[in-house]
């Protein structure tokens, strides 16, 4: 029984190790949609598109090797003039591209024909840290009949399929159909109605912020380090409270507006939390010598916490700020999408929360009966995980880096 245990704590730590994907943000994207209708029939489509992404997923499929011929060099360069330049030049293979891709239909699902505008822009994308190409669509849609309620949006731009990147998500917002409000679409939930329900938006995002935690291995990882290292109930509880707490700040802020740092700051230190995290548990272990009972809290402070529990507390709490940042990047955040996404965003929140407290309700009670069990093979496995996830961490600082 107890080798199974250590067994089962070491494969935990390897499939951390070996199991991860390269880099746990780097290869998604997302597309911003701003929905509105200024006429009858008419649907127009604000989109933001990764500049680089666009380039190779269009040239690709639309076999135009000018555009990629263009567009490159311009991207290669940060010469947004010239990325303006190339997008207008190839408008007819980013229609089609877009219009197989993002498609409007009325409630009656008759197709609405996209037509390209000449207003198109380029611009770095704070929170991304990369050029995004922002063009204009306008859907003319059939004349309305009597089963036309609303409209039907799809989006499956910059596909998995297409594997260039992979969980693209598509944050849009819309006021149309005498109504407003927001949805999130991926691959998996690729459509909606304007006619949904409000609880079937948020739903929505409530299902984007649990996958995201449950597909972020980074974010995982880093609540795994915090289970591993803490010491009785009332320790994972307040550091997870830390975590949220933190996490939700920069949320917020960043769906405010307020902060945005780049993504080439806050995806490093998201990976090195991780190890400093882990590393912090392997020196407790370093300094307890092997002796098991060294582990336990010492005295009664506030909240139950001596000196040990408190120092954790603030780094867990430090670098909750700095994931809440990456949580924010997920959607690609910015402050002109930010108040119409509050409340979605609190749900998207929510749903990383549900995820975070399901795995602590699962992997807790599992390490605290190994350590009544079996203070040595505690010992040995908490070591092992906190090796593990500390590799893993600092392969990822050092690739994010790179």
């Amino acid at each position: 029984m107890r080798r199974c245990l250590l067994l089962l704590v070491v494969l935990a730590g390897f499939v951390g190790l070996t199991g991860a994907p390269a880099s746990a943000h780097g290869f998604s994207s997302v597309v911003y949609a701003d929905v509105t209708s200024d006429q009858p029939n008419h649907v127009r489509i604000r989109l933001g598109l990764e500049y680089d992404l666009l380039v190779v997923s269009v040239a690709s499929a639309e076999h135009d090797d000018g555009f990629y011929q263009d567009g490159q060099p311009a991207w290669d360069d940060g010469d947004y003039p010239a990325m303006v330049e190339a997008v207008r030049k190839h408008a007819a293979a980013i229609t089609g591209y877009v219009g197989q891709r993002f498609t409007v239909r009325t409630g009656g699902g008759k197709a609405c024909t996209p037509t390209m505008e000449p207003d198109v822009s380029a611009e770095l994308n704070q929170t991304q840290d990369v050029p995004y190409a922002t063009v204009r669509f306008d859907y003319v849609c059939p004349e309305a009949d009597e089963t036309d309620h609303g409209h039907v949006i799809r989006s499956t731009l910059f596909a998995d399929s297409e594997g260039f990147v992979k969980q693209t998500k598509t944050v849009l917002t819309y006021e149309v159909d005498g109504r407003s409000g927001s949805a999130a679409l991926d691959d998996a939930h690729a459509s909606f109605s304007t006619e949904q329900a409000w609880y079937q938006r948020f739903w929505e995002f409530f299902r984007l912020g649990a996958n995201h935690l449950l597909t972020g291995l980074d974010h995982i990882l880093f609540l795994v380090a915090l289970i591993a290292g803490s010491r009785r109930l009332r320790e994972v509880v307040l550091a997870a409270t830390s975590f949220t707490v933190a996490h939700s700040v920069t949320f917020i802020l960043a769906a405010l507006g307020v902060v945005s740092p780049p993504a080439r700051i806050v995806e490093p230190t998201i990976a090195f939390s991780i190890t400093a995290v882990a590393a912090f548990t392997l020196w407790r272990l370093g300094r307890s010598r092997g002796r098991a009972s060294d582990l336990d809290p010492g005295g009664e402070g506030f909240l139950g916490l001596d000196r040990v529990g408190w120092i954790r507390l603030a780094i867990v709490f430090c670098f909750g700020l700095v994931h809440g940042l990456g949580f924010a990047g997920a959607l690609g955040i910015t402050s002109s999408f930010s108040w119409q996404l509050l409340w979605s965003l609190v749900v998207f929140n929510l749903g990383i929360e549900a995820v975070q407290i399901g795995i602590i309700a699962a992997a807790f009670p599992l390490l605290a009966l190994l350590r009544r069990k079996s203070r040595t093979l505690y010992l040995w496995g908490t070591a092992a995980l906190a090796t593990g996830v500390s590799l893993m961490g600092g392969f990822w600082f050092v690739e994010r880096i790179v």
